[in-house]
């Protein structure tokens, strides 16, 4: 028998997701699928991750028909969970609309499981999956009863779903997700605001109407609760505390590069806790496990278990993730995909590997993100020594008439190509590479194995 879940006043028994393959979605599926529940769904694409979810448990197809549905599936014991990114022409969505399934959004749900619970939600345009998992995996070797949804696959845990051991005295840890407005849905107790820097405007039209967005979430926080905001941006909040690698009540001192590892002191408001080891490098991790270090203080976790914790953190895959590393040979993967990503992560590679010469590769997501940033792409990007554009990764949007790669690669100043693919894998098997980088965050992934199969073979 499935155990029926209570949520939202709703006593169900059988979820189907509609886009189950999200990193987001998927990280739900696998916490009711935990709780009993019966669990299933759609997605349009096999992926490592839907492999995973169907050898713990649960029903995927790959089919956009209303045959896919079960027949037990009613609008009284079945709740259906889908992504703002489904096309508006889904005929499973359709079918559940006009039976009049009970139907949320993914942050509605998210919004449902940590009402009236302890939450701490990290949210802002950069740096909030990575801070979301150091966290989590802070209150883990702290020994706290954790439940995480995470925006990306910890490499410590090789999950997004980090799994509380029972409901009591739990704290929930979400990342909070600015696309569509998600996270209005959530009454964090400790919020983190990483970044607010203009981006999703297909979604909000100006960088001011993001930053009012942000502004509303933080006014969400429970009355008692506490905003940990970066420096930068903490002028236009009413926070507890601020930080940055700087600046704030949280700040960095002594910051060095040690065989590969950052290794620096966090001076915080009552004291300085020193050698923290960072073996996830570069300038905005080092900021990410502040922000992490002073949710840590405010929960009251002893100093010992936040160095223990970074000592320890393998990171997030395809967050400045290692796939090579020699003394001849690098190669990084990285979900960068923001002008600004792209800058701190090509500053923080030539701070830990300065001799080498950095190959970049970069597949643009987004049609409206290239236009709107297109002469800010051009600007981190040559910050490389030489960059091999793909082209845009379109995700949710139909093709805009004059944009595409070539419009970033007239203002990169360095070495330069546009390639495609095939053109990319011949060129790594002709030609020596030092330290190469994958950016983006469309399917480039799907391109990390045989890029290092070929760096592998050549070394």
């Amino acid at each position: 028998m499935y155990q029926k879940i209570d949520i939202s006043n709703l006593s169900i028994t059988h979820f189907f997701f509609i886009g189950i393959g999200g990193i987001g979605m998927s990280a739900l599926a696998r916490y009711f699928n935990a709780k009993g529940a019966n669990v299933m769904g759609y997605d349009k694409t096999i992926t490592p991750l839907t492999n995973q979810l169907v050898e713990e448990g649960i029903s995927i197809h790959f089919e956009d028909t209303i045959h896919h549905i079960p027949e037990y599936c009613t609008p009284e014991n079945t709740i259906v969970i889908y992504t703002p990114a489904i096309p508006k022409n889904h005929k499973q969505f359709h079918f559940f609309k006009e039976n009049q399934f009970s139907m949320k959004k993914r942050a509605e749900i998210l919004g449902d499981i940590t009402k009236n619970r302890f939450t701490i939600a990290v949210a802002g345009t950069h740096g909030k999956t990575t801070t979301s998992t150091m966290i989590a995996h802070l209150l883990k070797v702290a020994g706290i009863n954790v439940t995480a949804f995470l925006g990306g696959i910890s490499t410590n845990y090789n999950s997004n779903l980090l799994l509380g051991t029972n409901t009591e005295n739990e704290i929930i840890v979400v990342e909070a997700d600015e696309f569509d407005r998600s996270f209005l849905t959530l009454s964090p107790n400790i919020a983190v605001i990483t970044s607010v820097e203009a981006d999703h405007l297909d979604i909000y039209g100006t960088g001011n109407e993001l930053k009012k967005s942000f502004i509303e979430f933080s006014k969400n926080i429970e009355e008692d609760g506490c905003l940990i905001v970066h420096f930068d941006f903490a002028k236009d909040f009413n926070y507890d505390f601020q930080y940055s690698l700087s600046e704030g009540d949280f700040k960095c001192q002594n910051l060095t590069v040690q065989q590969r590892k950052f290794v620096f002191e966090v001076i915080t408001p009552n004291n300085v806790i020193s050698n923290i080891q960072l073996a996830q490098p570069g300038f905005h991790n080092a900021e990410n496990a502040i922000a992490a270090i002073a949710v840590a203080l405010e929960l009251g976790i002893n100093e010992n278990y936040i160095k223990e914790a970074f000592d320890t953190f393998n990171g997030v895959k395809r967050r400045f993730d290692w796939q090579i590393s020699n003394e001849k040979l690098v190669y990084i993967d990285d979900y960068a995909h923001h002008p600004t990503e792209i800058k701190q992560f090509i500053t923080s590679v030539k701070k830990l590997i300065p001799s080498m010469k950095l190959t970049v590769v970069f597949q643009p997501h987004l049609f409206s993100r290239t236009r709107d940033f297109a002469l800010e792409f051009s600007e981190s990007l040559s910050l490389a020594d030489e960059v091999i554009l793909l082209e845009i990764y379109p995700a949710r949007e139909l093709p805009i008439e004059g944009v595409n790669a070539a419009m970033l690669l007239e203002n990169i100043t360095c070495e330069k190509s546009l390639l495609t693919n095939e053109e990319l894998l011949h060129k790594l098997r002709t030609e020596k590479i030092e330290l190469l980088a994958t950016l983006g965050a469309g399917d480039i992934d799907n391109l990390v194995e045989p890029i290092k199969q070929i760096l592998l073979k050549n070394a």
